[in-house]
C-alpha cells in the first residue's frame, strides 16, 4: 500500500494544540482526506494512529456531521484502541456524538452504535485509563443513562466505588455526574 502525503505528514505532528489544529484545518479544507483520517485512527499498528485521533477530534468539533457516513466503521473499531493517546480523543468524540444524538438530534446513532459506545465507555471507565478518558466516559454514560435505565445505577456504583482511589480531577467529574443522577 502506498503511503499518502497526508500519512507522511502525521510524522511531524506534535501534541501542541496549534500543531494539531493546523493538520485538522488541512482536512477541513479538503474533505476527501476525511475517510483516510478515519481509517488511520484505527490502524492500531500504525505509529501515527493516535495522532490521527487527535486530528479527528479537532475536525469533529467543527464538522461532526462528517463522521455520520463512517459511524459503522468508527463504532465497530473503538473497542480496539489500546493507546491512551488515541482513547482520550475518541472518548471525547463519543461524548460529542451522544450529545448530538440526544440533545441536538443532528447525528442519528443506531442501537448498534449506541451499544458500542456504551461498552467502550464502561471499559474505559473501569480499566486503567487516564482521568480525561474516564471523565469523558462518565459524561457520555450520564447522557446515555437518561435513555437506558440500567446505566445510571451502574455508573453510580462505579463512580462511588472508585472515588477514593482517584485524582482530584476524577473526583470533580464524579461529583458532578453523581449530583445529576440523584
Amino acid at each position: 500500500m502506498m503511503v499518502s502525503e497526508f500519512q507522511k505528514n502525521l510524522d511531524y505532528i506534535t501534541g501542541h494544540r496549534e500543531n494539531r489544529q493546523k493538520y485538522a484545518d488541512e482536512v477541513l479544507h479538503n474533505q476527501e482526506l476525511f475517510p483516510e483520517l478515519i481509517r488511520l485512527c484505527f490502524q492500531v499498528s500504525n505509529k501515527n494512529s493516535a495522532k490521527a485521533c487527535w486530528i479527528l477530534e479537532f475536525v469533529c468539533y467543527q464538522k461532526l456531521e462528517w463522521i455520520e457516513n463512517h459511524l459503522d466503521y468508527f463504532c465497530s473499531n473503538i473497542k480496539n484502541l489500546k493507546d491512551e493517546s488515541a482513547i482520550r480523543p475518541v472518548a471525547k468524540i463519543c461524548q460529542l456524538l451522544v450529545h448530538s444524538h440526544y440533545k441536538k438530534s443532528e447525528i442519528q446513532l443506531s442501537e448498534k452504535h449506541l451499544e458500542a459506545i456504551i461498552e467502550s465507555s464502561f471499559d474505559w471507565l473501569i480499566n486503567d485509563t487516564k482521568v480525561a478518558s474516564k471523565a469523558y466516559s462518565m459524561r457520555t454514560l450520564y447522557l446515555l443513562g437518561q435513555h437506558y435505565d440500567w446505566i445510571h445505577p451502574e455508573l453510580k456504583t462505579i463512580a462511588t466505588k472508585d472515588f477514593p482511589n482517584h485524582s482530584a480531577a476524577y473526583k470533580a467529574v464524579a461529583k458532578e455526574v453523581l449530583k445529576k443522577i440523584k
